[in-house]
């Protein structure tokens, strides 16, 4: 299979498999681990930093040239004048990790001029692993991923996640999983965005929506999506998500229900959705072209 793949790509995974075995080394004892609180609810342990210099190393090793956005050391590595730019997560749904939970995952995008090239997100409990070069499809290890054929919205299970931070709009939200829930056939909140987004590519949800994600929660699950047939973006169906922190994502008929719903909770305070039919062929278009900036 690796042979295949796109070199960029190939690199990519041997970074996630490598932070996938330090992450599941502590695992075994997570008791023992030095963890520090960077927020209220929102922890980080010595295994997401391990981890994250990890990948660094990897890629770094690889394209000295390139830059790196990570989660715990921001943009202090690589070059940030490349129009290369590594976008990591070395351990996403950390608290789910500190308590034993086994849903957490390594998310590695790879961004050329802002427009994602390459994903990878390691599932290392399960030793999964979703991958994607645009143009090329997206794949959970050797099987091709689909989105969902659902189309209505009451037939969909729709996966989210919760506000968490201090300052966070709850009472926003509240609303939102009101309009949502009451509509759709169920809601899941595992825990972890970079996974919840491979979900859906793998057609086992028919979409999502979040806010507060930053950029490296969703650049690799965003190309894992859109090459699995779906369609993602901000609450009212454009495509500059990643530094919007407001993603909704979905199979294309359960996508333009969704920001229908959604639009009136966009953070620019939107008061009227597309109509569904046309919001996923406008972001199937634009999403094609191009990608968000990331935020560094």
């Amino acid at each position: 299979m690796s042979q295949s793949l796109h070199p960029m790509l190939n690199v990519a995974i041997k970074a996630a498999r490598a932070a996938g075995a330090i992450i599941n080394r502590a695992a075994l004892d997570v008791d023992l681990l030095k963890i520090s609180v960077k927020g209220p609810n929102d922890f980080v342990s010595e295994v997401d930093r391990a981890a994250e210099a990890a990948v660094i190393e990897t890629l770094l090793q690889a394209y000295p040239e390139h830059g790196i956005l990570a989660e715990e050391s921001g943009s202090t590595h690589g070059n940030r004048k490349s129009e290369y730019q590594w976008i990591i997560d070395p351990l996403d749904g950390t608290t789910n990790f500190l308590h034993g939970l086994p849903i957490y995952a390594v998310s590695i995008g790879l961004a050329h001029r802002n427009v994602v090239q390459q994903a990878v997100v390691y599932d290392p409990a399960r030793n999964d692993l979703f991958f994607a070069s645009r143009g090329r499809g997206a794949f959970l290890n050797d099987r091709r991923l689909r989105v969902s054929k659902r189309t209505a919205l009451g037939d969909a299970l729709i996966g989210t996640g919760f506000p968490f931070r201090r300052g966070d709009n709850f009472e926003r939200y509240i609303k939102m999983m009101q309009s949502v829930m009451q509509r759709c056939a169920g809601i899941r909140r595992p825990g972890a965005a970079a996974l919840d987004l491979c979900y859906v590519a793998a057609g086992w949800y028919d979409g999502f929506f979040e806010t507060g994600l930053n950029p490296w929660d969703v650049a690799a699950g965003s190309l894992i999506i859109t090459e699995a047939g779906g369609l993602i973006g901000n609450f009212t169906g454009e495509p500059d998500f990643l530094h919007r922190r407001e993603v909704v994502a979905g199979n294309p008929k359960i996508y333009g229900q969704l920001v229908h719903l959604l639009a009136p909770y966009t953070k620019d305070g939107a008061s009227a959705a597309p109509a569904a039919e046309a919001t996923a062929p406008v972001a199937r278009k634009t999403l094609s072209r191009r990608a968000a900036k990331p935020s560094v």
